[in-house]
């Protein structure tokens, strides 16, 4: 009995070392290259432990092109600002250059139309008006500018859209109508109804121009208010000069654009190329009342092979 018991031991003795040496064997598989592990799992596992070691050099290569690229947005307002000082101080030359003389001509816009207007309407006429202040302060002949009736819609707008206006420089503004700001004697009418064509402008009248966008509800509506008051009214001589697709009804800045044109250039056609849009489809009118573009058409129909047609066409 005594004898079985030792051999007894002695084979779970040994069964235990082999299972430590079992264990250790494993353990050195695993930190050592497994021989059961794939070509893939490999390729893997050496991207994965690639990927790892240049962690560090991703972030830094990152945090370079940030930092390039903070420097890139730096270097382009920069370059941004310099342009735009050298535009306004090129500008302010050219305004020094071009010396400046104030007009004594004034124009008025009518703003009594208020209440013929829906607010997007009004808000096109505040537009109108800001393009028109815009103009004549750059203007090499700037004009008395007034602005009368102001009130209402227009007012609330100007005050909602553009509160600067308040301090606007070398504009009377009224909230009178002009009939209480100028002599009757002094007032033109300019509407595109009137039988008058104005030749030429006379610098002791003031002109006024109906602030009125109403895309025709109101047709003839100023040329009415102009009789109704008993003042002189007259039309731009658009149609001596200009033959256009539409009506030749123009809008608020367009026709102080004109007069400025017209101070400046002394011509009427070139004052109304100067500023007329294109969607008009203005074409110049010859003095025999044909316009310039036919009169070349049919030339160069007649007679295509002469080396003046081919020089034109050019």
């Amino acid at each position: 009995m005594a004898d079985e018991s030792v051999k007894s031991e002695a084979s779970a003795q040994q069964k235990k070392e082999d299972g430590d040496n079992g264990s250790s064997q494993k353990t050195e598989s695993r930190d050592g290259e497994n021989p059961t592990v794939s070509k893939r799992q490999r390729k893997k596992l050496l991207k994965e432990q690639k990927w790892e070691e240049e962690r560090e050099l991703r972030k830094q290569k990152r945090k370079e092109r940030k930092q390039q690229r903070r420097q890139q947005r730096h270097n382009h307002h920069h370059h941004q600002e310099e342009e735009e000082e050298g535009g306004e101080a090129q500008n302010a030359r050219k305004r020094l250059h071009r010396e400046v003389t104030p007009s004594s001509l004034r124009l008025v816009v009518d703003c009594s139309f208020d209440d013929l207007m829906l607010i997007k309407d009004v808000r096109k006429l505040h537009r109108q008006v800001q393009r028109c202040y815009a103009e004549n302060r750059r203007a090499l002949h700037p004009v008395q500018f007034y602005l009368t009736s102001l009130g209402g819609q227009l007012k609330q707008s100007m005050d909602e859209k553009d509160k600067g206006w308040v301090n606007w420089k070398d504009i009377t503004i009224k909230t009178e109508h002009y009939s209480e700001v100028v002599v009757q004697e002094e007032l033109v009418y300019l509407t595109s109804d009137s039988p008058n064509v104005l030749e030429e402008l006379d610098h002791k009248k003031a002109y006024v121009i109906g602030g009125l966008v109403d895309h025709n509800h109101h047709k003839g509506i100023t040329f009415e208010r102009a009789k109704e008051l008993g003042i002189d009214h007259a039309q731009l001589p658009l149609s001596n000069f200009v033959k256009m697709n539409s009506r030749n009804v123009l809008a608020v800045n367009h026709v102080f654009e004109i007069i400025l044109a017209y101070l400046e250039k002394s011509s009427w056609q070139e004052a109304f190329f100067t500023v007329l849009p294109q969607r008009k489809g203005a074409v110049a009118v010859g003095q025999d009342g044909t316009t310039v573009q036919g009169k070349e058409e049919e030339e160069s129909d007649s007679d295509p092979d002469t080396p003046d047609q081919t020089e034109k066409r050019t």
